[in-house]
């Protein structure tokens, strides 16, 4: 007997997919059953109905003659309406009956009748569907949940040299229109193309203008699926995602139909998106209800998904489905499985589109309405809670405050969702949170009846994570504190996140794109002199610092720089019209007022160019510069709120900011970053992402993107991602131990006596007033500004390991598995102290005397790397604790230099490699300053011209022309100046500066 051999085809492959979905639970449909007009599988409809609903059915004939087609023609016009979900969750009246046409996947506190109506679904699969009225074209797989179509699959099979991410999406394209009824938008709730080892989706067909998103488990943090040694790569999508539970739970609880805009009122269908979950959505919910049906309350999960991974989705579905987690059905707790897990979801965020992703999905999900609150204040809170309102949203900032007040809710069990966990949701941003959530009310009982060292248990007992609450963390890039805080730890010590999605597998599969592919550095060279006679010591680190600090703020610092950017934009961006004319940039700047100074120094640059777009300002509250105090308002001309809708308009192309907006701001359009600011680990990813938006809107592409760095290396931005590239994982614990031994240092100091401690800590719990409490904080601070006559690195090491003490203590404080009474005293007592340390020393006295006393004589940039690509590292990420040991001062002895000797060290530092002494750079901008004011074209096509740009090209060849005819005498100064483009700029802003000012006679000779 011959054995057929295989021969790696498509219809292989679609044979075993059949297969298997009819092993579990699907029947096999016949095409010929498959009706054109209306998608709908003629047998399995009315087989479902007749079964299901006869009685209904029965009501209808009465009053209809063809009650078949009274029912398909309802069906049609509300489908066309409000697309096939409406039908499947609601059902559909027909006269005086209504009917159902999904049963959903009973709760287990649903009644028998809820478990046998779902049995009678029917799930079907049909091959080859002939689906056109124009043409007899097939599709090759539809699937049915009771006869109506909800799913169609493209199959290609590697071995023919054809996949599912080319072939199978062309065919799409190009071959299935959506004006045939079976792919009209909202008509299926997704379309797969699929091979044997990818697979691919869309929820929305639009001819050429398609498009599909990876639908892959990921690869040990990359794109694509892991090896399967038993089978197809792809196996993942029938044998787990479209299994008749899986497929009811999908068109249930994560399958909307909605529209992220806010500013649509009333949107349309064709406004409308249909959101399928993509595969690692999918898992993890999946995965956090599970655990949490297993586990119960009181467990902490770490989400480490990327920038690009639909976290606001991931959110809103996890929110509805935990009001409607149900603990898994043991011996034990058969009489409690009737109550849901939490009475309440909290959802901690700052962004206005989870708002109304979580009204609208809860509207279409939920059968009972107005169970969701806002929370701005405590009493919000309460009154929400009490009103039995089951998803509460407030704001991290608020968060803390909303719940001061509130001790008695320790009886309501809590899931928490923080949306982008970060240090502010460490210590003691937990504590009101924890005050809320975990401990009785004390507000019935005598304030007599508590001695003090109960109030300070209680306190410690109220910054822990309480057992009536499930943290739920999301962050893309999770600090060493956020790991040990939420992360799960493991055998050997190390803390991990639940879940993860790579910045990795996000770039590779196209949701954002890699903001290191295209980045240009720059290094800036300076030249200063002092004006005073004496030359007293510095500590030379410190000197250096200032001295650099001092020459990156002077306006002839900042002038250089923003004249290469605006030239950059306007050059390589604006005037090429990327993403189709719209792209915009933004510059980081060091502080406010940098960003001041930039911000003024564009629109200057801007005015002389003609106003071709407008720049615009972001920073928080009032800065005063040379006297003068701004605002943001002030400065934009509008206000503060308008900032990100008026930069999304066309009219502004450029951001400048210091701090603000550098995370958890979305502006696809931004494709160009100027930085100068020292960025870095989280902030170095989360400031860069702000470019890795994608926008297939404006065809967005990882070539439109532009880094220009002024202040930092390839090496540190490397560092930077490579923690956040794929996984991230804390080597151990933080020793808890430091604490001790900061807490020996400060104590020896003698700044205060443990008694002190003692009492202050009782006046303090006690309830004393501030004035009591200040008066004990004003003898501490007199003993260490002045008493204890300690030097200078005495005072800072104290200061600097009493900040060390509050801010490990208020981290470590929730997650310590003791209570250790005297840490807890010491806490409150050192924060209060800390702000009164005076540690200024005579040396930054000094130090401000010399920044008074140099000038900046020259300014140069040199471009060290050009459009470079930084390949990051693709291992597994394993980040240290918090330093373990207490900080200290004196690790090396100072080096002490005079004034000179600093000075001489900081211009061979930042002015080396610039060919020419600053004498010889003096002698060659008067000279040619001399010619080009000889130069003939220089009155009538210089001078003489109003236009800003012709101005400026006219200036640029005459000095191009004086340097060419001087090339002989000046090679290496003209091959400089016509290879750097760098050197070009900063050269020619500088010569016109002087140009456009009268030369001192003294200079020309």
């Amino acid at each position: 007997m011959s054995q057929t051999l295989t021969n790696f085809s498509e219809k292989e492959l679609e044979d075993y997919i059949v297969n298997a979905l009819v092993l579990n639970g699907y029947q096999q449909g016949n095409p010929s059953d498959f009706d054109k007009t209306y998608a709908i599988d003629t047998t399995f409809f009315w087989q479902f109905l007749h079964a299901s609903q006869q009685q209904a059915l029965d009501n209808i004939a009465k009053f209809n003659t063809d009650w078949q087609k009274t029912i398909i023609h309802r069906l049609n016009n509300t489908i066309k309406k409000y697309g096939i979900l409406q039908v499947l969750k609601k059902g559909l009246d027909v006269d005086n009956a209504h009917l159902d046409f999904l049963y959903p996947l009973p709760l287990a506190s649903s009644s028998q009748i809820a478990h046998d109506k779902y049995q009678q679904n029917i799930f079907s699969v049909t091959r080859q569907v002939r689906y056109s009225h124009k043409n007899g074209n097939s599709v090759d797989l539809v699937l049915f949940v009771n006869g109506l179509a909800v799913i169609t699959l493209e199959l290609k099979s590697t071995h023919k040299n054809q996949t599912a991410r080319f072939n199978a999406i062309e065919q799409y394209k190009l071959d299935r229109s959506p004006e045939d009824t079976l792919f009209n938008f909202t008509r299926c709730i997704v379309h797969f193309t699929l091979d044997n080892q990818e697979a691919f989706m869309t929820t929305r067909l639009n001819g050429c203008n398609t498009f599909f998103l990876p639908f892959n488990k990921g690869n040990k943090g990359s794109a694509g699926n892991p090896a399967n040694p038993n089978g197809f790569n792809t196996e993942y999508l029938w044998n787990e995602v479209l299994q008749p539970d899986s497929l009811v739970n999908l068109i249930s609880h994560f399958v909307r139909l909605g529209t992220d805009n806010l500013d649509i009122k009333k949107p349309t269908l064709n406004d409308m998106n249909l959101y399928f979950p993509r595969y690692h959505q999918m898992s993890v919910v999946r995965r956090l209800m599970s655990d949490v049906e297993q586990a119960g309350v009181g467990k902490r999960y770490l989400i480490q998904h990327s920038a690009g991974s639909g976290k606001s989705n991931s959110i809103t579905w996890l929110a509805y489905q935990l009001i409607e987690a149900y603990p898994n059905q043991t011996e034990q707790n058969a009489d409690r499985i009737e109550k849901p897990i939490y009475d309440s979801v909290i959802v901690v965020t700052d962004r206005k589109i989870l708002d109304k992703q979580l009204k609208e999905n809860i509207k279409q999900f939920s059968e009972v309405k107005g169970i969701i609150a806002h929370a701005e204040r405590s009493k919000d809170l309460r009154t929400a809670l009490e009103n039995g309102k089951k998803v509460i949203i407030t704001t991290i900032q608020k968060f803390p405050y909303i719940l001061d007040d509130i001790g008695e809710m320790a009886d309501k069990k809590f899931a928490i969702i923080i949306d982008e966990a970060h240090s502010s949701q460490s210590g003691q941003a937990h504590d009101g949170m924890n005050t809320a959530l975990g401990i009785d009310s004390d507000n019935d009982k005598d304030s007599d009846s508590d001695d003090n060292q109960d109030r300070i248990v209680q306190a410690m007992e109220n910054r822990k994570m309480r057992g009536n609450a499930s943290y739920f963390a999301f962050t893309a890039t999770p600090k060493d504190s956020t790991l040990e805080k939420f992360g799960e730890k493991q055998i050997d010590g190390s803390f991990k996140p639940f879940d993860l999605y790579s910045m990795k597998q996000a770039i590779e599969e196209g949701f954002i794109l890699d903001v290191v592919r295209n980045y240009t550095t720059f290094k800036s060279y300076y030249e200063i002199q002092k004006s005073v006679e004496d030359d007293p010591l510095f500590d030379s680190t410190k000197a250096q610092k200032a001295l650099k600090s001092y020459v990156e703020r002077q306006q002839q610092t900042i002038d250089v720089k923003a004249e290469i950017m605006l030239d950059h934009f306007i050059s390589n961006i604006y005037a090429k019209k990327r993403l189709k004319g719209h792209a915009k940039a933004m510059v980081v700047t060091q502080n406010i007022e940098a960003a001041i100074r930039y911000y003024q120094a564009i629109n200057r640059l801007l005015e002389q160019k003609g106003n071709p777009f407008k720049a615009i300002i972001a920073f928080s509250g009032e800065k005063t510069v040379n006297g003068i105090s701004y605002t943001e308002s002030q400065m934009n001309g509008f206000e503060e709120s308008k900032t990100k809708d008026k930069f999304d308009t066309d009219e502004y192309r450029i951001l400048v900011v210091a701090n603000k907006y550098l995370t958890g701001f979305d502006q696809p359009k931004l494709c160009a970053m100027y930085i100068d600011k020292k960025l870095r680990d989280v902030q170095a990813v989360q400031t860069l992402s702000r470019l890795n938006r994608s926008a297939n809107k404006y065809d967005k592409k990882t070539e439109d993107l532009f880094v220009l760095d002024f202040f930092n290396t390839l090496k540190d931005i490397k560092a930077a991602f490579d923690k956040y590239f794929t996984v991230t994982t804390l080597s151990e614990a933080t020793d808890i131990n430091v604490l001790n031994d900061i807490k020996t240092n400060l104590d020896d100091v003698g700044v205060y006596e443990q008694h002190e401690v003692i009492e202050y800590a009782d006046l303090y719990f006690g309830g004393a007033g501030m004035e009591v409490l200040q008066g004990r904080i004003n003898i501490f601070a007199e003993r260490f500004n002045h008493e204890l006559e300690l030097s200078d690195n005495e005072k800072i090491e104290f200061k600097m390991q009493a900040k060390q003490f509050v801010k490990l203590y208020s981290r470590l404080a929730s997650i310590l598995p003791f209570n250790k009474i005297e840490w807890e005293r010491l806490f409150w007592l050192l924060k209060a102290l800390i702000p009164e340390l005076n540690v200024r020393t005579t040396e930054d006295d000094a130090i401000d005397e010399l920044l008074e006393s140099v000038d900046l004589n020259t300014y140069a940039i040199e471009r060290t790397a050009l459009a470079s690509t930084i390949n990051l590292d693709s291992d597994e990420a394993v980040i240290d604790p918090t330093n373990p040991n207490p900080i200290t001062t004196h690790p090396e002895p100072d080096q002490q230099d005079e004034l000179d000797e600093i000075v001489k060290n900081f211009n061979e530092r930042w002015f080396k490699n610039w060919h020419a002494t600053p004498e010889e750079q003096r002698v060659k901008f008067v000279n040619l300053t001399k010619r080009i004011h000889e130069h003939p074209d220089f009155k009538h096509k210089y001078l003489a011209t109003q236009d800003e740009q012709h101005r400026a090209i006219e200036f640029h060849k005459i000095v191009k022309e004086i340097i060419v005819a001087d090339r002989r005498k000046e090679i290496d100064f003209y091959k400089q100046f016509v290879q750097d483009e760098a050197f070009q700029l900063a050269f020619l802003h500088s010569l016109r500066n002087i140009v456009d000012k009268p030369i001192p006679s003294a200079e020309i000779k």
